[in-house]
């Protein structure tokens, strides 16, 4: 059972939120009260989730809506942005989940179109979505930024220098960020998850799951459940005092 966490009243974004870990970011905030707008580059898989979690609150409108984009493009974030002010009227919570893998190559020997692939979703896209977010939860004076990095930005996965590079500017985009954003009542945290069983491993290896595996004392994966409870804090208005910060759930795996 979850433990209770109020976002009632409250607008979220989660991007990537059609599936894997962003879809249990998603349902953890439609159980808490929070209305979603699910942005995804794949749309009828965004499409399905909101129609899955309609079928949950059949009481008025759907607690979450579909808007396919693409965080890479900066105007298509801006247009999804204004689709879903049409119709929330506000938004208050910003989760940056979107992101791939990458192949698993030695640096010397990563392709360059699949480093600014990677670089383009994973590092882009968030700045992104928190260059056209910002500045209406500044005019609010309320909001609550969550970016996904992970335990790579920390200490660097061998054979995934465009993935771990990509991690490493999510938490200092982080933290320049919220020391931006420290007058107001806006928080910006991020979260370095190890790894979870996602679509994302059919990106890797399996040398290079099992490395990761090896390397986290818990001894296994962390669940999308466990990262989308620690989200669901970060994005509630009792999250209001820490800022800037990194909230480490890799299982024991990170030395800092």
């Amino acid at each position: 059972m979850s433990n209770s966490i109020d976002l009632g009243g409250r607008f979220a974004v989660v991007t990537g939120g059609a599936q894997g870990i962003g879809r249990a970011i998603v349902a953890r905030f439609v159980a808490s009260g929070a209305r979603v707008a699910i942005w995804d580059h794949d749309a009828d898989g965004a499409g399905r989730a909101a129609a899955e979690l309609a079928g949950q609150d059949r009481t008025g409108p759907g607690p979450a809506i579909a808007i396919g984009v693409d965080v890479t493009d900066y105007a298509d974030v801006e247009r999804a942005r204004d689709a879903t002010l049409a119709a929330f009227g506000r938004i208050d919570i910003l989760v940056n989940n979107a992101g791939i893998a990458g192949p698993n190559e030695k640096t010397w020997n990563y392709p360059l179109d699949a480093w600014h692939q990677v670089l383009s979703v994973n590092l882009d896209g968030p700045f992104h979505c928190c260059r056209a977010l910002a500045p209406g939860m500044i005019a609010q004076n309320y909001g609550r930024i969550v970016n996904i990095a992970s335990i790579a930005g920390k200490e660097g996965n061998p054979n995934a220098p465009a993935y771990s590079a990509s991690k490493a500017g999510v938490i200092a985009l982080t933290k320049s960020l919220g020391k931006e954003l420290a007058s107001h009542d806006i928080s910006v945290n991020c979260l370095t998850p190890a790894a979870a069983r996602t679509a994302i491993f059919d990106q890797m290896t399996q040398e290079h799951i099992d490395f990761m595996l090896s390397k986290i004392p818990r001894g296994r994966f962390v669940t999308v459940e466990e990262i989308a409870g620690l989200v669901a804090y970060c994005a509630s208005a009792e999250c209001s005092f820490t800022t800037g910060a990194v909230f480490d759930i890799s299982g024991g795996r990170a030395t800092y």
